[in-house]
């Protein structure tokens, strides 16, 4: 049987030292927002749309890398992690897999206000580093979101 595999992005948007997490409605766990790269989208673009979509925030990315450019070529924003996260699994075989770009960002507010369709504002809850290491989230979630809120504390864009 064959694995299928699909990329995706994440992005931990974080404010005065918390992250946002939500119930994921399918997954049943708690997750910074993220979803499917689109045909037409790098996976930065993708972070960045689903957190607006999700959230109604305006993240601004925490790079970590110089931007190079030339007349034919760009940088494109490096993901912090990328995670090969088992979507499906059927005994010892995993059916559907997702290869995770994940990115952190700064967002100036905490106001919650999703698009419609998607879950509501109330489904969102802040997480603190304290918050985290007590919180029943996963581990990967647990940890990354710990260090995109030390990142975005100690990081200045240029």
């Amino acid at each position: 049987m064959e694995t299928t595999r699909h990329f995706t992005a994440t992005v931990y948007v974080v404010n005065d030292g918390a992250t946002a997490l939500h119930e994921h409605p399918g997954l049943g766990i708690r997750l910074p927002p993220g979803g499917h790269v689109d045909r037409d989208e790098l996976p930065h673009e993708t972070a960045l749309r689903e957190a607006r979509e999700e959230t109604g925030l305006d993240p601004t990315l925490l790079t970590d890398h110089r931007e190079v450019a030339s007349e034919t070529s760009r940088s494109i924003p490096r993901p912090r992690h990328l995670m090969l996260a088992d979507v499906n699994r059927f005994g010892d075989h995993v059916g559907h897999q997702h290869v995770d770009h994940v990115y952190f960002a700064r967002v100036d507010s905490r106001r919650i206000d999703p698009v419609a369709g998607e879950e509501p504002a109330a489904a969102w809850d802040w997480y603190t580093p304290a918050d985290l290491r007590v919180a029943d989230v996963d581990d990967d979630v647990r940890e990354l979101g710990i260090e995109a809120i030390s990142i975005a504390g100690v990081e200045h864009d240029d």
